[in-house]
């Protein structure tokens, strides 16, 4: 990864001379397979469509690129919001590691999870995971364990609960599951790798919350700030086999204090006026609103180069 953000830096570096005028920009990503790298595939479709000369630059989590980000190493890059909320103020996993330049461009659509399940199997809830081969570990990927902390709190479980098998990333766990080490595995809905698992074991269950009251939220949230439930209908996505409620929470597109203005600015232009291009792209953009780009942050800055649009067209 060093070395693709080295060569990254390189080529920032040798267009920093026209970079105003040709407006070539990167956005940082996770790996293929994963939600964060079709978001990021669909917001550079639609730069390039507003004029951006727009690439993006695979990694293996937010907790990865985010300090580079920080850096200027790279223009922009997609996360949730309570990730780079902490990576600003050094809480949790960044272990008082600040990334103070840090700017929000824009937010998309929330981020709806679940735990993925086989279809045949006789797993119905979350509950029914106790002392169930699931994957842990996350080494590469910090924000995962407290997420699946919110999922077990919901049924009025912890991480020990179950019988815990290491994997490096959500994509790794999606393979250890196909593998047969695993009975399920944590993912966001629509992303590639859930449609190729759900192809592979031939369907998915995907698990919900095992209680939607206000209490079981709070318990949600006391390992993930931003949760909050939201309730998809049966067939929507891959494993939705009836109506069910899942966490969700927000995820956004940051830059740092230093981008020159108009490009965040051209950025988020693209952004708005090219919602259809996301959703082409990435059919869960579908979920995407405009109006909604200038969400609340929490302790989050917006980038003054998306102040000014927001401003221009009425975003409050």
């Amino acid at each position: 990864m060093n070395a693709l953000f080295t060569n990254a830096a390189l080529a920032i570096g040798l267009i920093a001379g026209t970079a105003a005028s040709a407006q070539n920009v990167g956005i940082a990503t996770s790996n293929p397979g994963s939600l964060f790298h079709n978001i990021a595939t669909a917001v550079a479709n639609a730069a390039n469509a507003g004029g951006l000369n727009t690439t993006i630059q695979p990694a293996t989590s937010p907790n990865q690129f985010i300090p580079f980000v920080n850096q200027g190493g790279i223009d922009f890059g997609v996360s949730n919001l309570q990730e780079v909320n902490y990576s600003i103020t050094g809480e949790a996993w960044w272990n008082g590691v600040e990334n103070p330049n840090i700017r929000v461009v824009a937010h998309l659509m929330p981020l709806v999870e679940a735990i993925f399940v086989r279809k045949d199997s006789d797993i119905m809830s979350i509950a029914d995971l106790n002392g169930q081969p699931m994957t842990d570990g996350y080494t590469a990927q910090n924000t995962i364990l407290p997420q699946l902390s919110a999922f077990y709190a919901t049924a009025g479980m912890t991480r020990d609960d179950v019988e815990k098998v290491s994997v490096a990333s959500v994509v790794a766990g999606a393979d250890a599951f196909m593998a047969g080490d695993t009975v399920g595995f944590i993912f966001a809905h629509g992303a590639g790798k859930v449609r190729e698992a759900d192809a592979a074991v031939g369907g998915l269950r995907a698990l919900g919350v095992d209680d939607d009251s206000d209490a079981a939220l709070a318990a949600a949230r006391e390992h993930w700030p931003t949760a909050f439930f939201l309730t998809l209908p049966e067939g929507r996505m891959p494993g939705v086999l009836e109506d069910t409620t899942y966490i969700a929470f927000p995820q956004v597109i940051f830059t740092h204090a230093d981008a020159p203005d108009d490009v965040v600015y051209a950025m988020a232009k693209a952004m708005y006026e090219n919602a259809q291009v996301m959703a082409d792209t990435f059919p869960p953009f579908r979920a995407f609103r405009p109006e909604n780009m200038r969400g609340n942050n929490g302790v989050s800055e917006f980038h003054p180069g998306a102040l000014k649009f927001f401003e221009e067209v009425g975003l409050n």
